[in-house]
């Protein structure tokens, strides 16, 4: 842990806080409600990556028991305007991705889709079996609109609470029950569009998983990012955006998650992640390959596909 104090400020970054807005016209729509979680809507049909809003405060991730909060969870998604989906996808199992995803799924009816660790938060939270999807890595499902295909990827160091989770989580629980398990990369196609996404959910990857694959969009998560050598950065943005060819890129888990949502949000404090750090580095790796780079604002409907 940094011994630095403070955070670092979003001012000084204002104008990377522009991605396009949506219209009626986009085929499809993606609005970021903190972390990595992401709302990807064509106005038929919609997907969900982890759902996670309930946010507890940093005194109870550390000595209490966590639980999903299901005013903030109905509240968030009556701010983006959710009473469907097609499926709920968790990045991987943390608590900060995977705690509210079964609720969420439950109130959508939504499939929720993963590995097996995602599984048994699914089970543990009251889906039924039909209402889960395990699924292969580097094989495609379809679900609504979209052709979802999850690659195996990598948790940033430090991963705190490793492993895979073997028996249903049944909240209210430790934070340590919300092991990692299967990270992935998520690589999202809308058919009707052509539009292809990839969300990368924590600041990891696996060397070729994505080679040969095609993303006009990086969703791309930097959490501990700042914490890391150079040469991680470096290796993580090749692994990633120059795999699939992006020429947009938004950065996501920047945010302090401890922080619930109807207030302003902020960056993690120094002592968990530097934003910085990350900026540093990769708004000069966005400029030597001539893509565009973004921080998105939160409950903003946008357009990553258009024209700035």
């Amino acid at each position: 842990m940094r011994l630095k104090p403070g955070r670092p400020a979003l001012a000084p970054y204002a104008r990377y806080f522009d991605v396009p807005s949506g219209t009626p016209q986009s085929p499809v729509t993606v609005t970021w409600a903190g972390v990595s979680t992401l709302l990807v809507d064509d106005g038929s049909s919609a997907l969900l990556t982890d759902g996670f809003f309930s946010r507890p405060p940093l005194l109870r991730v550390g000595i209490g028991k966590l639980a999903p909060s299901l005013p903030r969870i109905d509240g968030c998604l009556a701010r983006l305007g959710i009473d469907k989906l097609d499926a709920v996808l968790p990045v991987h199992s943390h608590f900060d991705h995977a705690m509210d995803s079964a609720v969420v799924a439950g109130r959508t009816g939504a499939q929720l889709v993963g590995g097996t660790s995602t599984a048994h938060v699914g089970t543990g939270g009251g889906l039924s079996p039909d209402r889960i999807v395990t699924v292969s890595p580097g094989e495609a499902v379809t679900l609504g609109s979209y052709d979802v295909t999850l690659f195996e990827s990598e948790h940033c160091p430090p991963d705190r609470f490793p492993g895979h989770i073997t028996t249903p989580v049944v909240p209210p629980v430790r934070t340590s029950a919300y092991r990692c398990g299967e990270a992935w990369s998520t690589l999202i196609g809308h058919r009707p569009s052509g539009h292809r996404l990839l969300i990368v959910g924590s600041a990891g990857a696996v060397p070729g998983a994505l080679d040969g694959r095609r993303a006009d969009v990086v969703y791309l998560g930097v959490g501990q990012l700042g914490l890391q050598p150079e040469p991680y950065l470096v290796d993580y943005w090749t692994h990633t955006v120059r795999a699939v060819g992006a020429r947009r890129v938004v950065l996501i888990h920047w945010d302090d998650f401890f922080r619930p949502l109807h207030k302003p949000l902020r960056a993690l404090p120094y002592a968990g992640d530097d934003l910085d750090a990350s900026m540093q580095v990769l708004t000069r790796l966005a400029e030597t390959d001539g893509v565009r780079l973004h921080l998105p604002t939160v409950w903003q409907r946008t357009d990553p596909w258009s024209a700035p």
